[in-house]
């Protein structure tokens, strides 16, 4: 802390006197100024003042100062390294314990269906064996006359399918063959009721019957046609020819019951029921006709078994032209089925309308239901 100022240094000297001025006037005047005299010297630096009080100890925190920049970005990081060389195998370890069994695995999804494989070749027939030795006397027959009603009844089952169908419980089996549906000769056409044993041809020829006149009899020399009830394989673009054609005919079984069967329809989407006494053997559509080339064609009688097919399909028969021994499905076959009718459409016009949908047509198609009377 600075000290107290020091006192006044001494005056200095007196300057000389000037000269006196000339002799004036009676009235004396003041003469000129003298000259200013010389500055004195400095004085000598008077005694140290004495010492201030001290200051405060502790001062004032100050105000906080400004929020300061970022600061510069770091070093970046460095590039990875090169792998180092793969190290030694290591000892190998203890064996360990064996582990809990594992819980079973959930059940996968089902495989896809493979195609139905082609039917076997028919097997020659062996020779016939040596008569053997006669049996013994059988049981006497049954009082009643139950077992002369086992006879005279026939049955035909279509499967749609390249499988043979089975014959119900209770009857025996005929014979199995191949489902027609009509022959056209002459351009007339000549139907099969499906529920007839005359439906279901042994063999299977595009063309299964000759003609004759007063002069000779020919064969295969026309364009003569035979029509079959198809399966679900799908329909080819161009015609069938040789074996491409087994897997489009469907098969057809004749059996011996011991009551008549009877198809009973709907009209409805809903399966109609057996009357009472009666037994189911299969439902399906109402099939009620069909034309090919030339409109001609046929119909089913509504009370035959022919009348109720298991599978709808708008193309249910394809068309066999016998000269050229070929197979095909023509955009001229046309199938006609029972449609439904509800009870509130009864005379009334109905509506025109096209189903392309295959879940609608089968709806809109009527339900069969073919039954065995029981005894």
């Amino acid at each position: 802390i600075p000290g107290h100022p020091g006192p006044a240094g001494f005056p200095g000297l007196q300057g000389h006197m000037g000269n006196p001025g000339p002799p004036g006037c009676l009235t004396p005047s003041p003469g000129p100024s003298g000259d200013t005299g010389y500055e004195g010297l400095q004085g000598p630096e008077g005694p140290a003042g004495e010492r201030g009080p001290p200051g405060s100890i502790i001062s004032s925190q100050g105000d906080p100062g400004p929020i300061g920049l970022p600061g510069f970005p770091g070093r970046p990081k460095g590039q990875q390294g090169v792998p180092g060389p793969q190290g030694l195998n290591g000892n190998p370890g203890p064996t360990g314990d064996i582990g809990l069994v594992g819980l079973p695995g959930l059940p996968g999804p089902p495989g896809r269906t493979g195609p139905a494989g082609d039917p076997g070749d028919v097997g020659q027939r062996g020779f016939t064996g040596s008569q053997g030795i006669p049996g013994l006397p059988g049981d006497p027959g049954e009082s009643d006359c139950r077992s002369l009603l086992k006879s005279g009844f026939l049955l035909v089952i279509h499967s749609q399918s390249v499988k043979v169908p089975q014959c119900p419980e209770g009857s025996s089996q005929l014979w199995v063959g191949f489902s027609l549906v009509y022959l056209e000769g002459q351009e007339k056409a000549h139907t099969q009721d499906l529920g007839q044993a005359g439906s279901c041809l042994p063999v299977f020829s595009t063309m299964p019957f000759s003609y004759c006149n007063k002069a000779a009899c020919h064969f295969s020399s026309r364009n003569d046609k035979s029509y079959w009830l198809s399966t679900t394989a799908p329909i080819p673009m161009m015609p069938l020819f040789g074996q491409e054609i087994i897997s489009h005919i469907s098969r057809c079984v004749v059996c011996e019951t011991v009551s008549p069967v009877v198809a009973f329809h709907s009209q409805d989407h809903t399966v109609p029921a057996c009357p009472p006494g009666w037994r189911s053997l299969w439902t399906g559509y109402s099939f009620l006709l069909h034309t090919g080339a030339g409109d001609e064609g046929g119909g089913q009688s509504l009370t035959s078994s022919g009348s109720c097919l298991k599978d709808f399909r708008t193309h249910p028969f394809i068309e066999c032209q016998g000269a050229r021994g070929s197979c095909q499905y023509f955009a001229n076959l046309y199938s006609f089925w029972l449609t439904t009718v509800t009870h509130t459409q009864q005379f009334t016009t109905q509506r025109p309308g096209t189903i392309k949908a295959a879940n609608q047509q089968r709806h809109k198609a009527s339900q069969c239901h073919v039954c065995l009377r029981q005894q």
